[in-house]
């Protein structure tokens, strides 16, 4: 298996990611950021966001040297993935997407749901490995220990790839076991070739983060996995893609179930509803593939302009043809 740092595919981040869709949580806005005197005049509150996005790869890679030193896991096996933390349902599912004859109707007889069109939700992991991963997460929460915040709009939360979770447990849960599954799912969106990803955990509480507002993911498919704890309400909301004016939408509602997973394109609209009691712990996959983002940044809808990133930064590379297929990473195992 590939390591994170294959040298024979090396990913890069579009230089619109500090300027594009930058979300504003006090205003619940997406907005742009151009020129000094552009965002002087219209978007004031975002100056700190464009310059935490221009340093986010050297602090990031500050954080990971500071987790390397002092932080001491507890439950040190989560941080392999093995098939017995997976649900049989699941496990079933992936297995028969693996044969020759595989095909998406079959697929979806299979599926215990289809929550919204074109979203499914499934069994993904039992609930002791929910249980330990939670505990995990809980140990490095009350640590010392640097925390990076997820995304722009999440505040309580994790990057997994900083706490050391991608080469054994993110990069083989998406190669061995998610893409064959996209694969019939979604080969409209990139789902044949998902070749990189970024992966995060969040928290909803009472006295902290309540819901989520309306937006779309910078992936072609996203995983979502509610871990637990207890928790009532919150539930998911879907709409239609992110062409489509939320006035000529009709929202779906989805129930968010612990152990179980929903899985979506990354451009279809959604949010969460506000929990009204307890605490929700999410592990949440962006889905990426570069064959698809190299033509269109899903982010500005331009032919993205490339800078310099860190890991899989945004999951844009120099290469769009062909041979990027015949890169390992992106073959179905």
């Amino acid at each position: 298996m590939p390591n994170d740092k294959d040298s024979r595919c090396t990913f890069y981040t579009c230089s619109c990611f500090t300027t594009e869709n930058i979300f504003l949580e006090e205003f619940k806005l997406h907005v742009k950021f151009q020129s000094e005197h552009q965002f002087r005049l219209d978007y004031q509150a975002i100056a700190e966001e464009v310059e935490r996005r221009q340093s986010i790869g050297v602090k990031s890679a500050e954080r990971v040297a500071v987790i390397k030193e002092i932080y001491e896991p507890i439950h040190d096996h989560v941080y392999n993935l093995q098939e017995s933390y997976l649900a049989p349902q699941f496990k079933q599912m992936v297995d028969y997407c693996r044969g020759e004859e595989a095909s998406e109707e079959a697929l979806l007889c299979l599926m215990q749901t289809k929550a919204a069109p074109r979203v499914y939700r499934f069994p993904v992991f039992n609930r002791t490995f929910c249980n330990e991963l939670i505990e995990e997460l809980e140990h490095f929460e009350q640590s010392a220990a640097p925390k990076g915040r997820p995304n722009t709009m999440n505040k309580y939360g994790f990057l997994l790839n900083e706490l050391g979770f991608d080469e054994g447990f993110v990069t083989p849960l998406r190669e061995q076991y998610l893409q064959p599954l996209t694969s019939l799912l979604y080969p409209d969106s990139g789902g044949l070739c998902l070749d990189s990803h970024k992966a995060f955990v969040v928290k909803y509480d009472m006295h902290e983060d309540l819901d989520l507002s309306y937006h779309y993911d910078n992936a072609e498919v996203t995983l979502n996995v509610s871990l637990g704890k207890e928790f009532t309400e919150g539930n998911l909301y879907f709409g239609d893609m992110r062409e489509v004016p939320l006035s000529e939408t009709v929202c779906t509602e989805v129930e968010h179930k612990v152990t179980e997973g929903l899985l979506h394109r990354g451009q279809h609209m959604h949010g969460a509803l506000p929990i009204s009691s307890g605490q929700r712990w999410n592990l949440i996959v962006w889905m990426r593939s570069s064959k698809e983002r190299n033509k269109l940044c899903p982010m500005c809808n331009k032919k993205p302009t490339l800078v310099d990133g860190e890991g899989f930064a945004d999951g844009f590379t120099k290469d769009s043809g062909s041979s990027l297929l015949q890169n390992v990473s992106c073959v179905l195992h």
